[in-house]
C-alpha cells in the first residue's frame, strides 16, 4: 500500500506542475484538481472521482483529494510552488523553469524532502489517516455548506427546483421566459429559455438546462441539448447539473459553431454565494499553528 500510494503521489506531483502552467501559474487547489480531472493523459476522471469511506468513522472522502494535498505540499517543501496566499499555489521561479519533459518526482522531490510523510503508510491504513488528518485539513475539505446546498437541491421538489434556477439565472443577468421550458414539464427538451442583452443593447437568445443528477453528465446529453437548442433558434447555451460533466461532455460543449456554458455544481455554490442567494455569509476563525503546537 505504501509503495503503490507514494508511486500515485509522485505522478500527481507532476500532474500539479502542469496543471498550474496550464492554469497561468497560481491557482487555488480546487482549480488544479479540476483541471486534472477534465486535461489529465494519465490520471483518469474516475480516479480523481473516485470516494470511499472509512471503515473506522463511516465518512466518506476522496482518496485523490488527499493524494493532492500531499503532491501540493511536497512541491511547496522543494520550492517549485509558493503559498500565494491562504486559498492559492503559485508556480516560484524554479517551477516556471522545470523542464517537465524531465521533471519526475523520484529523483526531483522525493531526495529532498525533510519528512517523508508517505512512510506514515506502511503502518497505518490510509482510510484511518483520512478520517483525522484530512477531515481536520482546510485545504481539502470542502465547506459544509456546500455540501448542504447541493444536497437540499437533490432534495427539492420540481416546482421548487425550477423556482431556484430561475431566480439564479435572473441574477446572472438572464431574462428568462414564463412560456418556454419547465424543470418539471418536458418541453422540446429544454428546462428553460431566456434573453441576454449586452452592453450594446444587443438582445440574445439562450436555451437553459438543469439536471439534478448525483452522476456525471455525459457527452450524449450536450448532444441531445445543442439539437433542442435549434427548435427556438438559441444563439448559445447554459447547461446546469448538481454533479459535474464527463471529459466528452466538456468536449462536446466546446464544438460547434454555438458554444454551451457548463455549470457544475461547485459553481453552482460559487453563483450562490456571489449573489447571495437565499444565504448569508458567516464570519469565523481558525486557531493558528500558535494554538496547537507543543512547543
Amino acid at each position: 500500500m505504501a509503495n503503490k500510494q507514494i508511486d500515485i503521489e509522485n505522478v500527481t506531483m507532476r500532474e500539479v506542475l502542469i496543471a498550474i502552467k496550464r492554469l497561468g501559474g497560481q491557482a487555488t487547489r480546487k482549480e488544479i484538481r479540476a483541471d486534472i480531472r477534465d486535461n489529465s493523459t494519465v490520471i483518469s476522471e474516475n480516479e480523481v472521482d473516485k470516494t470511499r469511506v472509512s471503515q473506522k468513522t463511516g465518512v466518506r472522502y476522496s482518496p485523490f483529494a488527499y493524494t493532492l494535498n500531499y503532491a501540493v505540499k511536497y512541491l511547496l517543501t522543494t520550492g517549485y510552488l509558493l503559498d500565494a496566499d491562504n486559498h492559492q499555489v503559485e508556480l516560484s521561479a524554479k517551477g516556471r523553469s522545470v523542464n517537465l519533459a524531465t521533471f519526475t518526482a523520484e529523483k526531483d522531490v522525493r531526495p529532498f524532502l525533510e519528512d517523508n510523510s508517505s512512510k506514515d503508510l506502511k503502518t497505518k491504513n490510509l482510510a484511518e489517516i483520512v478520517s483525522t488528518k484530512f477531515s481536520t485539513d482546510r485545504e481539502v475539505v470542502e465547506d459544509q455548506w456546500r455540501q448542504d446546498l447541493l444536497s437540499a437541491l437533490i432534495q427539492m421538489n420540481p416546482s421548487k427546483f425550477e423556482l431556484f434556477c430561475r431566480g439564479l439565472l435572473t441574477k446572472m443577468g438572464i431574462d428568462v421566459d414564463d412560456t418556454i421550458g419547465v424543470s418539471y414539464v418536458a418541453d422540446g427538451g429544454l428546462d428553460g429559455f431566456g434573453y441576454v442583452r449586452s452592453d450594446d443593447y444587443r438582445t440574445t437568445r439562450v436555451a437553459l438546462q438543469a439536471k439534478r443528477w448525483q452522476g456525471n453528465v455525459p457527452a450524449p446529453e450536450i448532444d441531445k441539448f445543442r439539437g433542442a437548442m435549434d427548435k427556438y433558434n438559441a444563439e448559445f447555451g447554459i447547461f446546469i447539473t448538481t454533479a459535474d460533466f464527463t471529459r466528452g461532455a466538456v468536449k462536446a460543449a466546446r464544438q460547434g459553431t454555438r458554444m454551451i456554458t457548463l455549470i457544475n455544481g461547485d459553481e453552482i455554490c460559487n453563483l450562490v454565494a456571489q449573489y447571495h442567494y437565499y444565504v448569508e455569509p458567516v464570519t469565523t476563525y481558525r486557531l493558528k499553528s500558535f494554538y496547537t503546537d507543543q512547543n
